[in-house]
């Protein structure tokens, strides 16, 4: 399902580990080989079909996000991301549990409008 390209549909998983930093290199090297990922310092980005995959690197945290205007591409990148990093971390049994933002419609331009009595 596509949406109006002003409405981005944005999910977000925030999987708490001891090691974010070493997740993440493992992540951008293995899906690295398929897409380009642009690197800066804690931030991990690429383009994955129509939509952005993003790995950024927190304080016992590695947050995942996925970011586009059509729903499959979204669903993609959490898919990719999500099933990679628990197949990584399964020893330690990750979980990525993903949080949908559902984009508002833009309200059109306001108009006036009067009744007669």
């Amino acid at each position: 399902m596509s949406v109006p390209p002003h409405d981005v549909i944005r999910s977000r998983a925030d999987v708490a580990t001891a090691t974010p930093d070493r997740y993440a290199k493992q992540l951008v090297s293995h899906l690295g080989r398929k897409v380009a990922f642009t690197v800066d310092d804690t931030t991990s980005m690429a383009q994955v079909g129509g939509a952005t995959a993003g790995i950024v690197v927190g304080n016992g945290v590695l947050t995942l996000t996925a970011a586009g205007t059509d729903e499959a591409d979204v669903a993609r990148v959490e898919h990719v991301l999500g099933s990679h990093l628990e197949r990584f971390g399964q020893r330690r049994e990750l979980a990525v549990v993903w949080v949908r933002e559902t984009p508002q419609p833009q309200a059109g331009p306001a108009t006036a409008t009067t009744q007669e009595t």
